[in-house]
């Protein structure tokens, strides 16, 4: 006996899919399932932000080639709107050029990476002389602050003690 070909054959697949899925999850395999949304909400609470200030990558020899062929490529194809064809097309033509050709981008690269190079030292110091100013006690672990944090609390307390007991007194 042959199998069905055609759409017949693929409705009667897709029925027995839905009476697959329609069965009700296991103990074992609703606790993956939860499990796993549970991850994907850690792995997003941890993502740290980033920071507005930090300067931007230099962009590579391709994409300073790119800069320049996306403006040729405008005007010679005004009906092309579509990215990707903008894209496509400077592969193409990036991979046609010998490496005299490619030299001038290659040295505009270098030229932005060193000027990148350069912010990435200021904003560093930056970060590290705020980073000094606003936290002085970095090198000790944070169960030892905790620690002095708890005692410098009791101490309070025991003096809000003898306040009170001053004041009884009056």
């Amino acid at each position: 006996m042959k199998a069905a070909k055609g759409k017949g054959a693929a409705r009667s697949s897709r029925e027995v899919l839905k009476v697959v899925e329609d069965r009700k999850v296991g103990k074992r395999k609703a606790a993956i399932q939860a499990d796993k949304s549970s991850k994907r909400k850690a792995k997003k609470e941890r993502k740290a932000k980033k920071d507005p200030n930090k300067p931007k990558r230099p962009p590579s020899a391709f994409f300073v080639f790119l800069e320049e062929f996306r403006k040729e490529f405008k005007k010679e194809n005004p009906h092309v709107k579509a990215v990707s064809a903008v894209g496509k097309a400077g592969g193409d033509k990036w991979k046609s050029l010998s490496d005299a050709e490619k030299a001038p981008y290659e040295a505009k690269a270098a030229k932005r990476k060193a000027e990148y190079e350069k912010q990435m030292k200021a904003y560093n110091k930056k970060q590290e002389s705020t980073a000094d100013d606003g936290d002085e006690e970095s090198d000790r672990s944070k169960s030892e602050i905790n620690d002095e944090d708890d005692e410098e609390g009791h101490e309070d307390e025991e003096d809000e003690e003898e306040d009170d007991d001053e004041d009884d007194e009056d």
